[in-house]
Formats: C-alpha cells, sequence, structure tokens
C-alpha cells in the first residue's frame, strides 16, 4: 500500500486522473471500476479536461460501477446511473455499451448480483478501481461487518451512511434502505485500487484503513491485502496516520520509472 499525502483535493484529483489517463494511453481498452460520491468529482472533472485536450480518448474503455441504490429510477437525481452520466459518461463520450452499472429496479435481485460479477469476470479484469471511503471505513457500500471474502451483493445501508447521504435526498426518510455492491473480494481482485479521501472528516477512517488491524469491521482495511493500491490523500485526511514523516519521504525519493505512471 502507497500513501500518497498531498496538498489538497486538486492535486490529489489530479494525480488520480493523470494514473487513469496514463494506464488508458498504455492500453486502450482498459476495464475501469468507478465509485461515486463527491469525493471522485474532481477527478472525473480532471479526466474530462484531459480528454477535452486531446490528450486521451475514452473509446474503448470499458466502466463497470461500484453500487446502486435499490429501488431508484434510473433518471432519478439521486440514482447512481444518473450521476454517472451526467459526470463521467457522457462528458467524456462513453459508449453506452461499455458502461455498466447493478439494475436496482430488477424483479430479481438475487440474479442481478450474480450475474454482475459475471459480467466483470467476462469483461476484465478491472485494470484500476477508483474507490472513496465513509466515515465508517466503508468501501463501495460495503459496511462494517462484511465479509472480506464477498461478491456483488444486496446489502442494507447502515443509520451512519444514510444519514452522510441525506442531504442530497433532502430528508433520511428518502435515502433507500438498500443498495447493490461489489463485495470486497470483487473489488481486491482489480489489478490496481486508486482509493481518494479528502478532509479532516475522513481521518479516522483512512488511519484505521491504512495502520490498523485488518478487521471486517474496517471494510477498507481490506486494501493492505492487495499488491498495488495507491492511497492518495490531502493533509487534513492525513492527520491522524502515524508515519506522516516516512509516506512523504518515501514518495519524494521515488525513482523517475516509478513516477511514470502519472505522466499523461
Amino acid at each position: 500500500m502507497e500513501v500518497i499525502i498531498v496538498e489538497n483535493e486538486k492535486a490529489g484529483s489530479l494525480m488520480a486522473a493523470k494514473r487513469v489517463a496514463s494506464l488508458i494511453k498504455t492500453k486502450k481498452q482498459t476495464v475501469l471500476g468507478l465509485a461515486t460520491g463527491n469525493t471522485p468529482l474532481s477527478t472525473y472533472k480532471e479526466l474530462v479536461s484531459l480528454k477535452n485536450s486531446k490528450e486521451i480518448n475514452f473509446d474503448h474503455v470499458t466502466c463497470f460501477n461500484l453500487d446502486e441504490y435499490v429501488g431508484l429510477d434510473k433518471q432519478d437525481p439521486n440514482s447512481y446511473y444518473y450521476y454517472m452520466n451526467k459526470n463521467f459518461y457522457e462528458p467524456l463520450g462513453l459508449n453506452p455499451s461499455h458502461c455498466f452499472i447493478p439494475d436496482g429496479q430488477s424483479d430479481d435481485i438475487a440474479s442481478e448480483c450474480n450475474n454482475y460479477e459475471s459480467l466483470i469476470k467476462e469483461k476484465g479484469p478491472i485494470d484500476l478501481q477508483i474507490l472513496g471511503i465513509g466515515r465508517d471505513a466503508h468501501i463501495g457500500f460495503n459496511e462494517p461487518g462484511s465479509s472480506i471474502g464477498s461478491r456483488t451483493r444486496l446489502k442494507t445501508l447502515t443509520e451512519t451512511t444514510r444519514k452522510d447521504n441525506a442531504s442530497l435526498f433532502g430528508d433520511l426518510d428518502k435515502v433507500p434502505m438498500h443498495c447493490i455492491t461489489m463485495g470486497i473480494q470483487s473489488i481486491l481482485e482489480a489489478k490496481e485500487i486508486i482509493l481518494l479521501a479528502f478532509g479532516e472528516a475522513k481521518a479516522k477512517a483512512v488511519a484505521k484503513a491504512v495502520e490498523g488491524p485488518l478487521s471486517a469491521n474496517t471494510p477498507a482495511s481490506a486494501l493492505q491485502l492487495h499488491p498495488k493500491v495507491k492511497v492518495i490523500i490531502d493533509e487534513a485526511a492525513a492527520s491522524e496516520l502515524k508515519n506522516t514523516k516516512y509516506y512523504k519521504e518515501v514518495f519524494s525519493k521515488k525513482p523517475n520509472w516509478q513516477t511514470r505512471e502519472f505522466a499523461v
């Protein structure tokens, strides 16, 4: 696990976008795993800027979304289908047939989960998975207590998660109780993972994920098992870490051949 501490959210988002762009330049048929929420928005905007400046194109890129609420219409502004189309798929001109999101309106949620897992195996593996982290250290919608061996499935959202998302819905009672989410094991099968976290509110979760014990009660701690994870955080999100000096020293002394992965 590589911890990269940057000055602010803009710097971190640009770094993540450059890594995505570098990968696509190397492999045109890149398969991306994508997250929603406020955290990755800046990264997506940076990718749109790179695309508009002709630095990269997404013509052959395939995307899998981490999760989706159960019961929301696809055109509901709070659905992740709507979010991804507005902030990623349409601005980047992606081929709709290359974009996959769990169907939260399916009449058979169990089959939908199994089919989504099969589709990832058919089209994948995922080359690069983008993640955010919840205040309780959830990744995707894998809430505390989720099995590290879990696959795409139905999950019940915790009150903490629903409260964190309530401002988007206008009322806590309007936040769905259930979702479909890729499981922790599904996430760990990506070849590479970037976890983004910005702001003091994420500091405790970041510290538990990076330096705490491996535990199902800290879902993001499972990333310690992955051979290629970049944790890109700002100073505020790094404020609870014990080894910040070491992380900064390691990154500042990376050999040139290692920094090329951020070159566009």
